[in-house]
């Protein structure tokens, strides 16, 4: 019924997310200032939010573990427990209202009992988190390097130690759009001096990143949510590994490769790294730096939008010259159209799914990876296994 209620609802998805909004600002509006000025992304969110929980009614593991780290990640928007009633009578109020005829006595109570179940595992998980971690850690940028292409790195210092593992990813808030938070991987293994550095590209059009990448300077200060994401190192594999990165997709990448040489783990590593041009191969020197310092370590390049011997092709294509991989562990970063490609191909070579983590294509609280079971089980196309 919840499957059936949401099909009805969903070509009318756009209509009724801002419908749901204008209420629950008009009737609550003391809840208007945990969400950002701009709703465009938001309201998607809502939609993508609903409609992972309703795939997932039938798998009780992941719907539990989705929806304690989305209350997790909630805390800093600065949600409480009082507010997810408001949150459910408007949702059940613009459902009622678009799924029309549809909607009867016994779906909303139905979806009555779903949204309290979603309710109370989000709230106990983000309660249980305040006992443990802040919900946010406050950051003052210390260093902006401008590295070409609409690229800089920008590392900040944490006024407490920030737990991360090499690979996991932050959300991170600026002064120029409050509440709008955007995802960036640390591009190192964690230090003891609470300085983190991120790559970050400008979006055109972006409202976050751009004024990362052309306004930010030293001294101003930033948030940072706590830390996702499943793509780390597993200490108990002892299989080589072959990571592929594509443009600011090389910050998690080389800070695997940084935890690796720190463990002193003798496991081969192959490296790819992709870019339009070999002017846009972002990383690569610092990458072959740390190749030269160990020997396990090997580096390749490619360019698909220019004609350099040795290196012409898509990062797909010469992944496809190299190998065999299906022994090896596979971590990939970057644009949505590389990691996808890159992951059919991986796949011919006879990597399992399971063996392929990459960082999720958007919302990482919303793509975040289900338990291994489902994954082994799941038969989608490339690109909807996140990790």
């Amino acid at each position: 019924m919840l499957r059936a209620s949401v099909a009805i609802v969903s070509p009318l998805a756009q209509d009724m997310t801002v419908y749901f909004y204008a209420i629950l600002f008009t009737r609550y509006p003391q809840v208007r200032g945990l969400f950002p000025q701009n709703m465009d992304v938001q309201r998607d969110r809502l939609l993508r939010g609903l409609l992972r929980i309703v795939d997932l009614v039938d798998d009780p593991d992941n719907l539990v573990r989705f929806c304690s780290r989305l209350g997790r990640d909630h805390r800093k928007f600065g949600a409480l427990s009082p507010h997810y009633p408001a949150v459910g009578e408007c949702l059940l109020a613009s459902l009622a209202r678009f799924a029309g005829a549809a909607w009867s006595a016994e779906l909303a109570d139905v979806w009555t009992r779903a949204y309290g179940l979603v309710a109370q595992v989000m709230s106990e998980a983000a309660e249980l988190d305040a006992q443990q971690a802040p919900a946010v850690w406050q950051a003052e940028i210390i260093r902006h390097v401008h590295r070409g292409h609409g690229i800089a790195e920008i590392t900040v210092r944490t006024e407490f130690p920030y737990p991360y593992t090499a690979g996991q990813y932050a959300s991170m808030e600026t002064p120029w759009q409050p509440r709008a938070w955007r995802y960036y991987s640390p591009a190192h293994a964690p230090r003891d001096d609470s300085t983190i550095t991120f790559h970050v590209r400008a979006i055109p059009g972006g409202q976050v990143s751009p004024a990362l990448v052309h306004w930010a300077k030293p001294g101003d200060q930033v948030q940072l949510g706590p830390t996702q994401g499943d793509m780390v190192l597993d200490p108990r594999s002892d299989r080589d590994l072959v990571c592929v990165a594509g443009g600011t997709g090389i910050a998690p990448i080389q800070a695997l490769v940084e935890q690796a040489a720190r463990s002193g783990m003798e496991r081969h590593v192959d490296v790819f790294i992709g870019a339009r041009t070999a002017g846009e191969l972002y990383g690569l020197d610092d990458m072959l730096r740390i190749s030269q310092r160990h020997h396990w370590l090997s580096v390749r390049a490619a360019v698909s939008h220019e004609r350099i011997a040795g290196l012409e092709g898509t990062l797909p294509q010469v992944l496809s010259e190299f190998g065999p991989w299906y022994q090896h562990d596979a971590f990939l970063s970057g644009p949505i159209d590389m990691v996808t490609r890159a992951t059919s191909t991986l796949v011919r070579k006879g990597i399992p799914r399971e063996r392929i983590l990459h960082d999720p294509f958007d919302v990482p609280a919303l793509e975040a990876a289900l338990l291994p079971q489902r994954m082994r089980d799941q038969q989608g196309e490339p690109g909807e296994d996140y990790a």
